[in-house]
């Protein structure tokens, strides 16, 4: 009987019969279920936001990481959008992708992921397979979803099936897209883990299984820990080389040169995304619980967090040696997304240095064409075009996020004084009135640590 269930969703999944439900239409699930759509499946997208749902269903994708044509067509062959949770009892497979952001202490919020879990556990049938892509720690699955699942009375690997599989989406990243980047699986059982193979097999070109929804979840938290610490240390060679007085960009492109044993990070105003600043956070929230501390983790998201003050100070110096105080400064801010030619602005370290800068007192405008307005302190801002004009008003311009639609040229020409944070200005020729990150100092000036 078990091997017979098993059986037949496997082949209803291989022969694109299976429905397939995924609850959270966000930056995860919305190119999730198109792809699936795509794939030849029918998809019943939920998501709990009405305004969001509305929207999907008149055409409008909030998205630039999926086609406005592709999710029209999607939408109007196979794709369904709905908040009407009682619909899951139609999927033959539902995929959890919901937010898992930290609270307010800087420790994991899973409440999306256990209320989605409930939602599920209310209609779970036999011969429905679950599975969760939300970034979260190792456990989750297992020790979380699994029991809650249980209490239905039916049982994982015979009734339904139970798998965790890592989300790998970058946004604006037009080289790696969702059907070339590997999938990670893992499952409860090896039935769970041989139908979640199945499953990604028909939009991945590879897919790789692990032992485990555990080991699934480690591979996650691994892959953007590994960018975090490597981030936190190019930030921290920033500031040693403000100090020394040496071009750290310099230093980072002299030491790719090397053939092996080097990969190149960069410094800026400090990481953002839904990934980098906060997996880490969640690894080490999990092995304090079982106590252990993972100093080298916290020491580097703590110097990563440090990184918009070191900013805003170095706008101070700049401003202080073209003889003004930031205190009433013009600062007009170039980009507000956490990285270039993207419209996510989740945790970008550019509204954490736009916050401080207004704590200091200045007075801000920022420029980006792909978020028209955005609200800081209580007061919305309005994007501005970038003129000669815009750049000439200002007392500082502060490269946040380096689009690659921006002329820098122009920039640097029209600005009376920039302080580039992501070395957007760095093949253009030196000017007295560009300060890149950790730049040298010229004879007479000081920056901080010099005498």
């Amino acid at each position: 009987m078990i091997q017979s269930t098993a059986t037949e969703l496997l082949q209803r999944i291989e022969q694109r019969v299976a429905n397939v439900g995924i609850i959270g239409l966000g930056y995860v699930g919305l190119p999730l279920a198109v792809e699936f759509a795509r794939g030849g499946f029918r998809v019943l997208g939920f998501d709990i936001d009405q305004a969001r749902v509305d929207a999907l269903n008149r055409g409008v994708c909030h998205t630039g990481d999926v086609d406005d044509r592709v999710f029209q067509q999607a939408l109007a062959t196979r794709l369904e959008v709905t908040n009407n949770f009682d619909r899951l009892s139609e999927a033959d497979v539902i995929i959890i992708c919901v937010p898992t952001p930290l609270d307010n202490n800087k420790e994991p919020d899973i409440s999306h992921i256990m209320s989605a879990a409930e939602q599920i556990a209310c209609c779970l049938r036999r011969g429905q397979f679950i599975l969760l892509e939300s970034t979260t720690f190792p456990g989750t699955t297992g020790e979380l979803l699994l029991p809650l699942f249980e209490r239905r009375g039916l049982h994982v690997g015979s009734d339904y099936w139970l798998a965790f599989s890592p989300e790998r989406i970058d946004p604006g990243n037009k080289r790696f897209t969702m059907r070339s980047i590997p999938r990670v699986v893992g499952g409860v059982t090896a039935h769970c883990t041989r139908l979640a193979t199945a499953l990604y097999s028909t939009i991945v070109e590879k897919v790789v299984p692990v032992s485990s929804p555990a080991a699934a979840e480690l591979v996650k938290l691994l892959e953007n820990t590994y960018r975090a610490v490597n981030i936190g240390l190019a930030n921290e060679f920033a500031q040693v080389a403000d100090i020394l007085r040496v071009d750290i960009w310099e230093v980072i492109d002299a030491a790719a040169t090397k053939p092996y044993g080097f990969t190149p990070f960069y410094p800026g105003p400090g990481p953002g995304g839904h990934c980098i600043p906060i997996d880490p956070l969640y690894l080490s929230w999990k092995l304090r619980s079982l106590r252990y501390r993972a100093r080298f983790i916290e020491l580097a998201c703590e110097i990563n967090q440090e990184m918009p003050e070191f900013v805003v100070d170095l706008v101070a110096r700049a401003l202080n040696e073209h003889g003004k105080c930031l205190n009433g400064s013009y600062i007009l801010a170039l980009g507000a997304t956490y990285k270039r030619d993207t419209c996510d602005i989740r945790e970008s370290p550019a509204l954490d240095v736009m916050r401080l800068l207004l704590q200091r007192r200045a007075r801000l405008a920022y420029v980006d064409q792909y978020i028209p307005s955005l609200k800081l302190n209580d007061i919305t801002y309005h994007t501005k075009m970038l003129t000669g004009e815009t750049l000439r008003e200002a007392d500082c311009v502060l490269i946040l996020t380096d689009h690659s639609d921006v002329d820098y040229a122009q920039v640097a020409q029209e600005a009376r004084l920039v302080v580039d944070t992501r070395n957007a200005t760095g093949s253009l020729p030196q000017a007295p009135h560009v300060w890149r990150m950790s730049r040298p100092c010229a004879r007479g000036q000081t920056q901080r640590g010099a005498a």
